[in-house]
């Protein structure tokens, strides 16, 4: 029981109250999250349009984050980081309830749209907020934290969306809705303004410039080797993309109901909370290019098993196959971008590798939903397997161990251990 009561200290003991208060926003808001892993069976199933129309809407909404993903992200800086926060939370409560009452093609795919820019408008205001409340010592285990509540919601809120669709979807819209305006809530009631003063911050930044150089964001696209990287993480995640919605649609396709699917979905975020922190753990010694191009053919190989699926326990299995993959593959990415990017300008190139996964969000389901339409779903899966292996060999190339990037991130695994691994993790996109 000592050694329970330790590390229950170490995890989460030291942390602000307003941590504590942003991480429950962060849990109630996946709880509820239904909509966007039932989008496509509800267009499809539902609704009863085609799956490149389901991949079309999904795609959108990808765009719609890409650009709240920005839009947020200068909000927080320039009017704080608690407003732009309600803010978007209660644009995303409104767009998603109204969504759940669209009707017609345009309508549906404007607001969806709509849907996705609020609701990832809010994610740059909150890891803003969590760094200026959290020192520095403890980021680690506060990201961590607030990773393992969105592994958490989404696990639980998979499961019981599938059972509230049978109530009817537009539970799922209204509930998502609800859940929403709790976290807005409590945000407004509980947690305070964090961002620093103006002048303060304006000084800080004069200091942190000077002597250091200046990059500017085109200064990260003219750097060959990161680009290379963004686009291996772009394919990456394009691939991992057809599990979010090309896979509801063929489930659909092979008479499973809302339930099967929302209990085979539930599984990526339940071996993610069992799995994420013992698999990094044991692989923490291992290079960036070995972890990246392991994760990467592991993940891209369990999506194309599903080309083998026709019952829920073969579904099942290729999740859980798969969100190995992406277990070994998410603090890899994040290091190895840290890795190449210089000190004064990490935010820039995260900031990039960022967009990756939000352009993918949009280019993934358009071309998964067109390809499973025109070309079948042996296409689709084999094709992903493919395709990974070709980005696996990528990561490998750029990043194979004896290169003077692979030994800057050995020497940094060695110095963080496992804290670093676990920052690295909380970090990455879900």
């Amino acid at each position: 029981m000592a050694a329970i009561s330790r590390a229950v200290r170490e995890t989460a003991g030291g942390l602000p109250g307003q941590f504590w208060w942003l991480w429950t926003s962060t849990l109630v808001n996946r709880l509820g999250g239904f909509v966007v892993t039932f989008l496509a069976l509800y267009l499809t199933v539902d609704r009863g349009y085609s799956a490149a129309y389901a991949g079309l809407v999904a795609a959108l909404f990808g765009l719609g984050g890409a650009v709240g993903a920005v839009l947020g992200g200068v909000l927080a800086d320039r009017l704080g980081r608690r407003v732009t926060l309600l803010a978007a939370q209660l644009g995303a409560a409104v767009t998603t309830a109204v969504l759940g009452f669209a009707d017609g093609p345009v309508a549906i795919a404007a607001v969806a749209t709509l849907v996705g820019l609020t609701g990832n408008a809010s994610r740059p205001a909150l890891s803003a907020m969590i760094s200026d409340l959290v020192p520095a010592a403890d980021r680690v285990r506060a990201y961590s934290l607030n990773y393992w509540a969105i592994n958490i919601g989404f696990g639980v809120s998979a499961a019981a969306a599938g059972f509230i669709a049978a109530e009817g979807y537009l539970w799922l819209f209204l509930g998502d809705a609800l859940t929403t305006v709790l976290c807005a809530v409590v945000v407004y009631a509980k947690v305070s303004e964090t961002r620093p003063e103006a002048a303060k911050s304006t000084a800080q930044e004069a200091g942190a410039g000077t002597g250091a150089g200046r990059t500017t964001l085109l200064d990260v696209l003219r750097d060959r080797r990161f680009m290379v990287l963004t686009g291996l993480i772009f394919v990456f995640a394009a691939v991992m993309q057809q599990a979010n919605s090309t896979l509801a649609v063929d489930m659909g396709e092979h008479g499973l109901s809302s339930q099967q699917f929302g209990l085979v979905a539930s599984i990526n975020g339940v071996v993610i909370v069992l799995l994420q922190i013992p698999v990094t753990r044991a692989l923490r010694a291992r290079s960036n290019a070995v972890l990246l191009a392991t994760g990467c053919l592991v993940l891209s190989w369990g999506i194309g098993l599903t080309v083998f699926a026709t019952t829920v326990a073969l579904y099942a299995l290729t999740v859980a196959v798969w969100t190995i993959g992406e277990i070994i593959h998410a603090p890899a990415s994040m290091s190895a971008v840290a890795d190449l990017a210089p000190q004064h300008a990490r935010g820039r190139y995260q900031g990039v590798s960022t967009l990756a996964w939000a352009a993918a969000a949009f280019v993934g389901p358009l071309v998964g939903g067109l390809t499973l339409e025109y070309l079948g779903r042996a296409t689709v899966w084999l094709g992903c397997a493919v395709v990974g292996t070709v980005a696996s060999v990528g990561y490998w190339v750029l990043l194979k161990p004896g290169t003077a990037t692979d030994a800057a991130a050995a020497g940094k695994r060695a110095v963080a251990g496992t804290d670093g691994v676990a920052a690295e993790t909380a970090d990455a996109p879900a």
